[in-house]
């Protein structure tokens, strides 16, 4: 009797080869590093060397943050992955009364290139791969790294790194938006522009179907909505007057690892196999690095759990060995304390342990792609592969993913799947261990990490001695000059937005000058 797995399709007890009758394993697999890049998109995979190993941090004030990142780097990381407060998500300064009881609480505090530079004192921007998981205002913060990096000396083109700058899938499960979709969507293209031209070798976008999964999508549904936004990314590049081979290379996506171990493995590799013929087929990439579907991976939070916190390492351990299983080109591994607070620097180090013994004490590095030709794997990744294209097609009926976002449809599938999950756990079909079963009466005491409330008033009283020092003039000269090219159709506006960071404005104030020439999108159920 078969059961079923997270995207409702059955998984079998007993595969053989009647599983792969008919199937085509030239067409299906192919070689490592080649299309369709089922078994990974480099030929050597990690017997070469490991992936990219990034810990997810950032609280407080940047001076806090920084010491963090120098912890996370002695401990041995390859990659610093920052996390931003709400406010600066927003594209609000910390002085805002719509910040208030906000700064610093789920990431660091970051109004202007003052505080960037504090954030990455010490820290050598040329020999250090940079992400930034920040959207609306994602130009913002690229601009005031790379001016940062100019600080010490390091040309741009040396710049390594991502910023997510992924604002559809805010519209679908996330909510940090700014402005409404179609100037969003000239700001991502305006970013692909330029980092072409000035930022070679940054990867302009993360296209991300972690959010989505963490708000209840399915894998199937978490890869299907992702590369459709995927897809109506392409089109506005295109549309800008970009050519698909110069910006195709620098794209990359952000998935989710959760504990369901086989379809993970499943999802990671539809999911390359799909977006290699979109871009060969649809939109005719001759750049076999234009066709790659490079990820980052992140394990899953939302399946921490509060109660027993340490059974979590044991969830990460097995989501992580996932990720790597699956072909992920980067991951970071969640800390067992999450649930309850931000990690505290003892359970950051544990995460990133945990990769450590995954990478050089286990042998799913020695070969490249361990469950090539399993036949339970490559009939799990066909079943996937088929599920996720029937919902890619779903949303082309409705004229693309901003259409289907603009109709509710993303949005309402994937409420749908969360309301399931939460019925099954409540129901007791879904077991998730210390919370409806093998529970204990008495929770150990924890002591999580607190944020210092008073890093709010800090960071007001940062951002008044800025004001004063600054030539204010010359800020709003380059306000307005960045005014002027959002109104129209044509102008790159991250030129003259560095301009203004250069002259010292801050965040809240770029974000703000644009909210008067684009506005503010409101969702239609707000109403």
């Amino acid at each position: 009797m078969s059961s079923l797995s997270e995207s409702g399709l059955p998984i079998e007890p007993v595969y053989g080869p009647s599983a792969l009758s008919g199937w085509d394993p030239a067409a299906k697999l192919g070689e490592p590093g080649a299309f369709p890049f089922t078994r990974g998109v480099y030929p050597t995979m990690y017997t070469g060397k490991p992936w990219t190993m990034r810990q997810y941090a950032g609280f407080g004030t940047a001076a806090e943050s920084n010491r963090r990142y120098h912890q996370l780097i002695d401990a041995g990381t390859m990659g610093l992955s920052v996390a931003f407060d709400l406010p600066t998500q927003m594209g609000y300064d910390s002085d805002e009364a719509i910040a208030a009881g906000e700064v610093g609480k789920v990431g660091v505090a970051i109004d202007s290139v003052e505080d960037m530079r504090v954030l990455f004192d010490g820290i050598p921007l040329g020999e250090v791969s940079t992400s930034m998981t920040i959207n609306a205002p994602g130009a913002v913060l690229l601009l005031m790294y790379q001016l940062i990096g100019e600080e010490q000396g390091v040309p741009s083109d040396r710049l390594t790194g991502t910023i997510q700058n992924d604002i559809l899938k805010e519209y679908i499960a996330r909510g940090t938006y700014i402005f409404p979709p179609k100037p969003s969507l000239r700001l991502v293209s305006n970013v692909f522009q330029y980092c072409h031209r000035e930022v070679p070798k940054w990867n302009t976008i993360s296209i991300s179907g972690y959010h989505m999964a963490e708000a209840g999508a399915t894998p199937a549904q978490e890869i299907a909505f992702t590369l459709a936004n995927g897809i109506e990314y392409v089109r506005a590049a295109l549309a800008s007057g970009l050519d698909v081979d110069d910006f195709a290379p620098r794209l990359s996506f952000f998935f989710v690892a959760r504990t369901t171990l086989l379809e993970e493995i499943a999802k990671f590799r539809a999911a390359r196999r799909i977006w290699a013929r979109v871009m060969r087929d649809e939109f005719g990439a001759k750049n076999p690095k234009s066709q790659m579907l490079r990820f980052h991976t992140q394990t899953a939070g939302v399946q921490l759990t509060a109660q027993q916190p340490e059974v979590n390492l044991v969830r990460v351990a097995l989501q992580g060995l996932g990720a790597v299983l699956g072909g992920t080109q980067s991951l970071h591994t969640n800390s067992f304390d999450e649930a309850i607070a931000l990690p505290t620097e003892k359970a950051a180090r544990l995460a990133l342990r945990t990769q450590q013994v995954i990478a050089y004490e286990s042998d799913v590095t020695k070969t490249v792609d361990p469950f090539a030709g399993s036949y339970a794997i490559e009939a799990m990744t066909d079943e996937v592969e088929t599920a996720a294209l029937e919902l890619m097609a779903r949303v082309e009926d409705y004229g693309g993913a901003v259409a289907g976002i603009e109709a509710g449809f993303q949005k309402q599938e994937i409420e749908r799947s969360a309301y399931q999950i939460t019925q099954e756990i409540d129901s007791g079909k879904r077991t998730v261990v210390g919370v409806n079963k093998y529970t204990i009466d008495v929770e150990e005491p924890y002591e999580p990490l607190r944020v210092n409330p008073a890093i709010e008033a800090q960071q007001a009283e940062r951002l008044a001695k800025l004001r004063a020092e600054r030539d204010n003039a010359a800020v709003t000269k380059a306000l307005d000059a960045m005014k002027r090219a959002a109104a129209t159709d044509t102008e790159n506006v991250l030129y003259p937005m560095r301009e203004a960071l250069a002259a010292r404005a801050t965040g809240g104030e770029v974000s703000h000058a644009l909210r008067e020439v684009w506005g503010t999108y409101v969702p239609a159920d707000a109403f």
